[in-house]
């Protein structure tokens, strides 16, 4: 089944979030944006440049009513351990979510299955819990987090605005498209 504009499967889970250990679940997600971002494994290499530019970027998102979940299969021990001993780990205030049995990651087709680990994919799913768009990236390519934040302006923009749509590169307050029959073979 397509993960695109599929419903977000049920899950449960413990994260790390502000020096504590919240319950997460798929109901925390009901009426809000949201964006899992997973990553392979605490104390690696690309993961925290990653993890530190979405952190850069967090009260932004927030700001945008975006909630930003990052996974990985490693438990919630693991990401306060990580969180308490990397300085660009501990300007992460979006919780941390541990998946040590690879259901979350299973659920999003992003788990390695005999690895144990998730691949670098992030999704955007909108209030009514339907993933609006999904990147996977190969081992050694990191994530930007400013082209994702464009992502979810034009994700944001295209759904209060109901027969627009946005071309390659758009920007906010930009031109927008209205598909139609006089635009096919003019663009």
């Amino acid at each position: 089944m397509p993960v695109i504009n599929s419903k977000i499967k049920p899950f449960e889970a413990t994260a790390f979030h502000n020096g504590e250990f919240i319950d997460v679940s798929d109901k925390d997600l009901d009426g809000k944006w949201a964006v899992f971002f997973f990553y392979p494994a605490d104390f690696t290499f690309v993961c925290p440049t990653e993890l530190g530019d979405l952190a850069d970027y967090y009260e932004e998102l927030k700001g945008m009513g975006v909630e930003v979940y990052s996974v990985s299969t490693d438990t919630h021990f693991t990401h306060k351990a990580w969180h308490d001993t990397s300085d660009t780990i501990g300007k992460i205030n979006y919780p941390m979510i541990g998946d040590p049995t690879g259901d979350i990651s299973r659920n999003f087709d992003v788990l390695r299955e005999g690895q144990g680990l998730a691949d670098r994919g992030t999704f955007l799913i909108d209030p009514d819990g339907v993933i609006q768009f999904t990147e996977v990236t190969a081992e050694g390519i990191g994530r930007n987090a400013s082209e994702l934040v464009r992502k979810i302006k034009a994700a944001q923009y295209v759904r209060s605005h109901p027969g627009e749509v946005c071309p390659a590169k758009w920007e906010e307050g930009e031109e927008t498209l209205a598909p139609s029959l006089d635009l096919v073979g003019k663009i």
